[in-house]
């Protein structure tokens, strides 16, 4: 059975020494043409990080964009969007944009989010948290706010529905049929990944699990997706559901290969804490293609989702993540992802 496979990035830049992705512009400029690389690759799946107030990918939908004016099939994705920074009527008319130059092919991720660094930017942004509301259930409102936009309900009224006490009865413009069935919902727990199924987005599950159960990440991840289409199909929705995760993994195949990434290859999960709770991450595949396979058959969570990711290490500059998106689309195949 095939999987499809993108790749995910942060889009880090830092303006030191030495640094192949100094300034904004050389990152986005970047990854206009990784995109292309991807595609040439057979990598079915452009997805970027968004975070604010950092020095990485901050506005996606300019990039997007971008991306889609340079290629024809790849989709082009966030991984998420945080919507404590989003309101949702002016995400409609980004999003719908952005998916209409692509021709339909944007799948947009989209979660309450993960720290940011700023510790008052959604205020800055004009959208502080309502007294007495708690940020998940905010993002929750403005996700089911944003679909509602999406499918076109109307959202505001006209001169002559006003005069005559009437409903809304003007949609956003523009609009993109079809890309409200395209919105994901970044699920860093169990509990996050089931309400997505419920309400009907596609999974995207985190890089990290807010949960520790002390059993391996890719276990307590596979269960994650395994009960996530086991309660959309209870749901009973008409849409067919995707799943996603994402691995850090670096086949090696030439000497640079090996100087970037021979002692990336890691046996434990990485633990830690988030925001006061206990979270785990899995670990790095890497070394030669063989090895990478061998590893990423024995991971039960890729092997239950339907797409898998690989982070980009993009500060290395464009050859080197070009070179691996190659390697990449080459393992695919050896795994009989691809025909």
């Amino acid at each position: 059975m095939g999987k499809r496979i993108g790749f995910l990035s942060f889009g880090h830049y830092r303006d030191v020494p030495g640094s192949r992705v100094p300034t904004a512009g050389d990152s986005l400029r970047m990854h206009v043409e990784l995109a292309v690389a991807a595609e040439e690759s057979g990598v079915d799946g452009a997805w970027v990080r968004v975070h604010h107030f950092d020095q990485s990918l901050a506005t996606p939908y300019p990039l997007l964009a971008a991306m889609a004016a340079r290629t024809t099939t790849l989709e082009l994705s966030t991984g998420v969007i945080d919507l404590r920074y989003e309101q949702p009527l002016a995400m409609t008319e980004l999003a719908s944009a952005t998916d209409l130059i692509a021709g339909g092919r944007l799948q947009l991720g989209i979660s309450r989010g993960s720290p940011e660094r700023a510790v008052d930017g959604q205020a800055r942004f004009g959208l502080p948290l309502p007294e007495g509301a708690a940020w998940p259930e905010v993002a929750r409102e403005r996700a089911a706010h944003l679909r509602r936009a999406l499918r076109g309900e109307p959202q505001a009224r006209s001169a002559h529905a006003a005069e005559r006490g009437g409903a809304a009865d003007l949609p956003v413009e523009p609009r993109s049929p079809g890309l409200a069935d395209r919105l994901w919902w970044g699920a860093g727990n169990h509990a996050s990944g089931l309400w997505a199924a419920e309400h009907g987005y596609h999974l995207l599950s985190s890089t990290l699990l807010t949960q520790d159960d002390g059993r391996p990440f890719h276990v307590q991840q596979a269960d994650q997706v395994r009960d996530y289409l086991d309660a959309y199909a209870a749901a009973g929705h008409v849409v067919p559901p995707r799943t996603a995760v994402t691995r850090s993994a670096f086949p090696i195949r030439s000497d640079d290969d090996r100087r970037y990434f021979g002692l990336a290859d890691e046996r434990h999960d990485g633990r830690g804490s988030i925001e006061g709770g206990a979270v785990r991450g899995g670990p790095t595949y890497a070394g030669e293609p063989e090895h990478v396979a061998r590893r990423l058959l024995a991971d039960e969570a890729v092997q239950a989702a339907d797409t898998v990711l690989f982070a980009l290490p993009s500060q290395l500059g464009l050859d080197v993540n070009a070179h691996l998106l190659e390697s990449l689309g080459l393992l695919a195949r050896e795994l009989g992802w691809r025909d």
